[in-house]
């Protein structure tokens, strides 16, 4: 392939370097070989200094071991290189999950899910938070959205099912769980829920007889 000038061969060949140094420091972060993760994303940060991923990185890095104030500083780096980085959002939310401070995990994860709504991790977190916080209509529409695109995970039909018990809509609650069971007939989650539900609709029928 025939380049137009030098400066772009070389521009291409940092750019190769800069992505080669930010798989290795994911790959090592994946494998826990903590510090050499960390001294890729330094050097990738180095090489693409208005990339977000390298702080990421760390910041993924620093929650991992304990770092707390430090991967809140790196995240917040990324979000200043680009206030669209779905990732930081998300670690964010993380850090504010751990601790205990659950609006502004909640308001992070929905930050994160305006960005990119297929982040899984992501959803899941605003999920758990909204258990903690009891708030469910929003995470019903982000979970509904997911699905839509990915009609057979599971995991996050079981967690959609969860949150209409909770809310009261059973009917939807039962439409979830035996979407479920025709996906995983052996899945003993699903039918303990299903028992759950039938439960609070007995209740409910009980209420309606008395009054």
């Amino acid at each position: 392939m025939e380049m137009s000038s030098e400066g772009f061969v070389i521009e291409e060949g940092l750019d190769q370097h800069y992505e080669v140094l930010k798989e290795l420091g994911d790959c090592h972060t994946m494998l826990g070989n903590f510090d050499r993760a960390r001294q890729c994303y330094e050097e990738a940060a180095l090489l693409a200094r208005d990339k977000p991923g390298p702080h990421v990185g760390r910041g993924v890095v620093a929650m991992q071991t304990g770092c707390h104030d430090e991967a809140e500083r790196a995240f917040s780096e990324a979000l200043r290189l680009d206030d669209r980085c779905a990732e930081a959002y998300g670690g964010l939310a993380m850090l504010y999950q751990q601790r205990a401070e659950y609006p502004k995990a909640f308001d992070y994860y929905l930050k994160s899910l305006d960005r990119d709504s297929d982040n899984l991790v992501a959803l899941l977190g605003l999920f758990q938070t909204a258990c903690q916080m009891g708030s469910f209509a929003k995470v019903i529409h982000y979970l509904s959205l997911y699905l839509e695109r990915h009609p057979g995970d599971v995991s996050v039909l079981f967690c959609l099912a969860t949150l209409y018990s909770h809310d009261g809509r059973l009917d939807e609650a039962t439409e979830a769980i035996q979407t479920i069971l025709t996906l995983d007939a052996s899945s003993a989650e699903a039918a303990q829920l299903l028992k759950e539900v039938e439960r609070k609709r007995a209740q409910a029928s009980s209420v309606l007889r008395q009054s």
